[in-house]
């Protein structure tokens, strides 16, 4: 205790124990926390009487997430826009969609035996699927006027889930892809199964719109796994 009491004297001319850091050395400090520490078994909380300030938690650091390609079709202030692509090197470009319109058994055995009223569904089907890919710029509305060199539009009868099948594929040599080309005919022929057959049943679903493949351009090739 010879430390307190060589330092708490001095306290009588203070008005409190925080005005007394003023007055003592770092070493008699220092000396005072040891004996304080001894006796109470534990360190002072840290105080003005301490010389080290108190540490700063550490702020965690964030990673920047990689940057997004930015929708092509959208300005800067996010208004509809039609892509420009006059800069574009004319290549060759091909697109290949598919879709499935599930019939059910009563209608499938209809179509693959061709009793449906209105004609041969798979013919008027796949013609609208044609017409259709040449039609796409006036469907969708950003879409550009694509001079379409060839368009290929399948279908095939499915026993196993009483379906029709479609694929259909588009080409051209220019400056943009023909994917919309391509799923817009088979989307087309889908939808004229569907009219063809409405009569016979309300129950044919039209599913699994998607592309197949697509080649050509700066993205170059892509396939579906």
């Amino acid at each position: 205790m010879s430390i307190f009491r060589s330092v708490l004297p001095r306290a009588a001319s203070f008005n409190g124990w925080r005005c007394l850091c003023t007055g003592v050395p770092y070493d008699t400090i220092a000396e005072l926390n040891k004996e304080m520490e001894s006796i109470f078994g534990e360190s002072p909380s840290p105080s003005p009487l301490g010389s080290s300030p108190p540490q700063q938690q550490a702020q965690p650091i964030y990673e920047a997430e990689d940057s997004q390609p930015g929708l092509t079709h959208t300005d800067s202030s996010g208004q509809a826009k039609m892509v420009d692509v006059s800069p574009k090197q004319d290549t060759n470009r091909v697109a290949i969609a598919s879709c499935r319109v599930l019939l059910g058994p009563k209608v499938f055995n209809l179509v693959a035996s061709n009793e449906i009223a209105k004609g041969d569904v798979l013919t008027v089907a796949k013609i609208a699927g044609i017409t259709g890919a040449k039609q796409t710029s006036n469907l969708i509305p950003l879409c550009h006027n694509i001079n379409l060199s060839h368009v290929r539009v399948d279908l095939t009868l499915n026993e196993e889930d009483s379906s029709v099948v479609i694929e259909g594929e588009a080409t051209t040599s220019g400056k943009t892809g023909v994917e919309m080309e391509a799923m817009t005919a088979v989307t087309i022929a889908g939808l004229t199964v569907y009219d063809m057959c409405k009569a016979a049943s309300k129950d044919i679903c039209i599913t699994d719109v998607c592309l197949q493949h697509k080649s050509g351009g700066k993205s170059g090739s892509w396939s579906r796994n």
